[in-house]
């Protein structure tokens, strides 16, 4: 089956064309990826403004555009954390609907686990069976538990990196004082990972997004994105504590220079590093293997098995 998927995210929007025959066939046609930060200022204000959605939207039609070339099955579209908790998110769905016909769904913290699990699982060696799935997005950050035998556990914490960087970080490059508390933040919210999920095994962190695929580029000082590179690169915690340091003491442009890291992603590469940082220190873990594969793969999953009913 030939599908399409789109996620819209706080800060990045995804669009993917792939030929999708479970259980185990993937093949990518066609990718695409703009950081467009549809959540700025939605923690605050709880709407999306004006511009924000114009952006998305001419995406969107661009890619409606893009996506006629292809004979597909099927198109989904998925929305997560800045339009689930927007107050207009009715105007933008509308909008899109309008514009280019395509209905959004809006997922749950809950579904965008379940999805980004279906996502990491297609694309994890087959010797790992167990691990702690680690989503970290612009608004919210996805927590997955997969034990073989037993249904996954998943909690969504109300924490990511363009709602950490709007609520904590005022000075760039950041103060140690907005350090602290951006740490305080962090660790107060992971404690509602060990209240859901208990003691937690010993087993893989397994970690997906724009966060952890950009450190491991960055580790590798890939001059530009390779996938092939960055998917399963087992990214150590004393790299991300380096890459940190250098963060912290260079301004927006300054990271810029830095090979690896894309436009759009000076600012908030800051807060997703201490986030990852700070969950690597909590559980105990040295080393996070960093997944290509996560919700934009699982909505494609999930939508071909429910085409041949296999859900």
């Amino acid at each position: 089956m030939l599908l399409a998927g789109i996620d819209i995210g706080t800060l990045t929007c995804r669009l993917l064309v792939a030929e999708v025959n479970p259980p185990g066939e993937f093949k990518v046609v066609d990718a695409d990826r703009k950081i467009l930060r549809l959540g700025e200022g939605v923690d605050q204000h709880k709407r999306l403004s004006q511009a924000a959605m114009d952006r998305v939207v001419a995406t969107l039609k661009d890619w409606k555009e893009k996506t006629k070339k292809y004979p597909l099955n099927a198109a989904v579209v998925v929305a997560t954390s800045a339009v689930r908790e927007s107050e207009n998110r009715r105007e933008f769905l509308a909008r899109i609907a309008q514009e280019t016909g395509w209905e959004v769904e809006v997922l749950t913290g809950d579904e965008e686990a379940r999805r980004t699990l279906l996502g990491i699982r297609f694309g994890l060696p087959p010797t790992i069976k167990d691990f702690l799935g680690l989503d970290i997005g612009g608004g919210s950050t996805e927590c997955i538990l997969a034990q073989e035998g037993k249904p996954p556990a998943v909690i969504s914490l109300d924490l990511g990196v363009v709602r950490l960087l709007e609520r904590v970080f005022r000075q760039d490059p950041p103060t140690a004082p907005e350090i602290h508390k951006a740490e305080a933040v962090i660790d107060q919210e992971l404690a509602n990972v060990s209240k859901v999920f208990g003691p937690m095994p010993r087993i893989p962190l397994v970690g997906t997004a724009g966060t952890v695929t950009t450190l491991a580029a960055m580790a590798q000082g890939l001059p530009r994105y390779e996938s092939a590179r960055v998917h399963n690169y087992e990214l150590r915690l004393s790299i991300i504590k380096n890459l940190e340091q250098d963060f912290i003491t260079k301004t927006g442009p300054q990271r810029l220079a830095m090979p690896g890291l894309e436009p759009g992603r000076e600012y908030v590469i800051v807060a997703g590093t201490i986030i990852l940082r700070r969950v690597m220190e909590t559980f105990g873990v040295d080393i996070c293997l960093v997944s290509d594969f996560g919700l934009r793969e699982g909505v494609l999953v999930d939508k071909a098995r429910k085409m041949k009913n296999l859900a």
